[in-house]
């Protein structure tokens, strides 16, 4: 069956402002400015699988809060260390997209973003977006087209991460909406033949802040057809 984890809370790796809750969660950003938090999840990924990964995010109860939660597939040298900049770019990436700065590359991530930013193409309404190698902006989102689409309404919100190494296709759904579908080869093009990676979760707030966690909820490999073969629930 190839390389398949063990899904366990105790087994990602956090820096920053992370910290295990309660009921099994992991906080990434308490309710306060300027914190930064990652969670890294101890095994590697193995990206020539076809699978899929689910769990609740929780972005906050404050509208005008920020600043989101990026989900991270990376093979950044600093390995469980590989941290970006604060703020707008969620402990991911950085804050000019044309020039290098401190962020985690090779990468791809889906970020959840609840602040507008106009430097990194941000609308005025909370929204998501693919990106890759440590850029935080973006030239396209979701926004469920409209301008006040909201995350940070107090409620856990249910993501699926699908990849096909086959046909190269990513899919992310939010709330069993389809949210983002693309094709790329990211073991030759953004890994460079790497197939085994580092997978988990940053966030960041600024000047405005919201409390954000997320609780992991099931791994599955699947068919080609996407149809299960195995699967472990938290």
């Amino acid at each position: 069956m190839g390389f398949f984890p063990t899904l366990s809370f105790g087994q990602f790796y956090m820096i920053g402002d992370s910290e295990r809750m309660p009921d099994g969660c992991i906080m990434l950003t308490p309710d306060f400015p300027y914190s930064e938090g990652l969670a890294y999840y101890q095994d590697r990924l193995d990206l020539s699988q076809n699978f899929q990964i689910e769990f609740d995010i929780y972005f906050g109860d404050k509208d005008n809060g920020a600043d989101g939660i990026a989900f991270v597939i990376h093979d950044d040298v600093r390995e469980y260390q590989a941290y970006g900049n604060w703020g707008e770019c969620m402990g991911y990436g950085r804050f000019n997209p044309y020039i290098p700065g401190n962020s985690i590359d090779p990468s791809i991530a889906i970020e959840f973003d609840t602040y507008q930013n106009p430097r990194q193409n941000d609308p005025a309404s909370d929204h998501i977006a693919y990106l890759e190698n440590g850029a935080s902006m973006h030239e396209s989102y979701w926004n469920n087209n409209t301008d006040d689409y909201n995350l940070e309404d107090g409620s856990l919100h249910s993501f699926f991460f699908r990849w096909n190494p086959k046909t190269f296709e990513i899919k992310v759904f939010l709330d069993g909406q389809e949210v983002y579908s693309g094709q790329r080869d990211l073991i030759k093009d953004i890994f460079g033949g790497q197939t085994r990676v580092i997978w988990g979760f940053t966030a960041s707030t600024g000047r405005e802040h919201n409390l954000q966690y997320f609780c992991l909820k099931r791994f599955a490999l699947l068919e080609q057809g996407g149809v299960e073969i195995e699967g472990i629930t938290k």
